[in-house]
C-alpha cells in the first residue's frame, strides 16, 4: 500500500505547487492513499469548504489541520456532519486533542476502493503551542478504538522534541508519524527500531532564492538519520521510506520563471 502525505500546504502558492504537481506524483509512485495537511490553505490561515473541496477534488482522501483550524469561520458548518458520516466534511480533521465539544473530529476510519481500511489521526502537541488535552494520553484513547492495521499520524506542533518523544511512544503501534505546523523541512526522516516511520516537518511553499537554476537531480541514498545535500533544502524532495530504508530525490525547480525555489515536500510510506 502506498500512501502519500503532503504539508503544510501554505496559500495560494501552495496550492498552485500542489494542482501542478500533484497528479504526476500520484501516477508514478501508484499512489493509493493521499492525506494532506491544509490548515494553511486559505491565506496561510486556515481553510475554507471551497478549498477543501479544491483538494478533494485532487484526490484528497483526508484532509488534516492544527491549530488555525478555526481561522476561517465557514469551515464550522462544513466540518459539523456526523460522527459515522463518510462525506467530505467528516474528512476534515482538527486535533482530537481539544476540548470536548469542539466541531469536528481528530480521527477518520475508512476504506479504499480495493477493499483496505485505513485510519487518520490528528493531534496538537502542548509545548509552545494554545492549551489542549495531553496527546499521549489522547493517543492511547484512539488507538483502543481503532480497528485498521494502517494507521496515521499527523502531529501538528512546534518543538520537534516533542513530536520525536511521541513517535518513539507510539513505535511498533501506527504506520507513521508526520509532523506538521513548523513550516521548516526537518529533513531527518527515519524508521524507529519498531518499525515507525518519522518525520518532524515540512511546508508546500514557494520560497524566494536568488541562486543558479540547478536542473539536474540529484539522487541521494542514504538509511535513517543521513542528513540531505545543499541542494535539497531548497528543492522539491521525495522522501520514500520502505522497510527502514530511505531514499530522497531532490529537483531544484523555478516558480513562474522567476529565480526562485519552489519546495515541495513529500512522503511516500510503503
Amino acid at each position: 500500500m502506498n500512501i502519500l502525505f503532503v504539508g503544510d500546504v501554505f496559500g495560494s502558492a501552495g496550492r498552485h505547487i500542489v494542482r501542478e504537481h500533484l497528479p504526476h506524483v500520484l501516477e508514478t509512485n501508484a499512489v493509493d492513499l493521499l492525506v494532506i495537511n491544509g490548515e494553511n490553505a486559505a491565506g496561510g490561515f486556515g481553510i475554507t469548504p471551497s478549498i477543501a473541496e479544491e483538494l478533494f477534488d485532487l484526490g484528497a482522501h483526508v484532509i488534516t489541520t492544527g491549530n488555525h483550524i478555526w481561522d476561517k469561520r465557514e469551515i464550522f458548518e462544513y466540518m459539523t456532519v456526523p460522527a459515522d458520516s463518510h462525506v467530505r466534511g467528516r474528512r476534515v480533521l482538527r486535533p482530537a486533542n481539544y476540548a470536548i465539544g469542539t466541531p469536528g473530529f481528530g480521527v477518520y476510519q475508512g476504506e479504499l476502493g480495493n477493499g483496505q481500511q485505513y485510519a487518520v489521526m490528528n493531534l496538537q502537541c502542548r509545548v509552545f503551542m494554545s492549551s489542549c488535552d495531553d496527546p499521549f494520553r489522547k493517543a492511547d484513547e484512539l488507538l483502543s478504538k481503532i480497528t485498521s492495521k494502517v494507521i496515521l499520524l499527523d502531529l501538528h506542533g512546534e518543538a520537534t522534541s516533542e513530536k520525536v518523544a511521541l513517535g518513539w511512544y507510539l513505535d511498533g503501534r501506527i504506520t507513521a508519524l508526520l509532523g506538521t505546523h513548523t513550516h521548516i523541512p526537518t529533513a531527518d526522516e527515519r524508521v524507529l527500531p519498531g518499525g515507525l516511520p518519522h518525520r518532524n516537518a515540512w511546508q508546500v511553499r514557494t520560497r524566494q532564492r536568488q541562486s543558479e537554476d540547478v536542473r539536474s537531480a540529484d539522487l541521494l541514498r542514504r538509511k535513517h538519520r543521513s542528513r540531505p545535500s545543499h541542494s535539497a533544502h531548497h528543492a522539491r524532495r521525495i522522501a520514500r521510506i520502505r522497510y527502514g530504508r530511505s531514499t530522497s530525490i531532490a529537483q531544484p525547480q523555478k516558480y513562474k520563471g522567476q529565480p526562485s525555489r519552489t519546495a515541495l515536500y513529500i512522503s511516500i510510506v510503503y
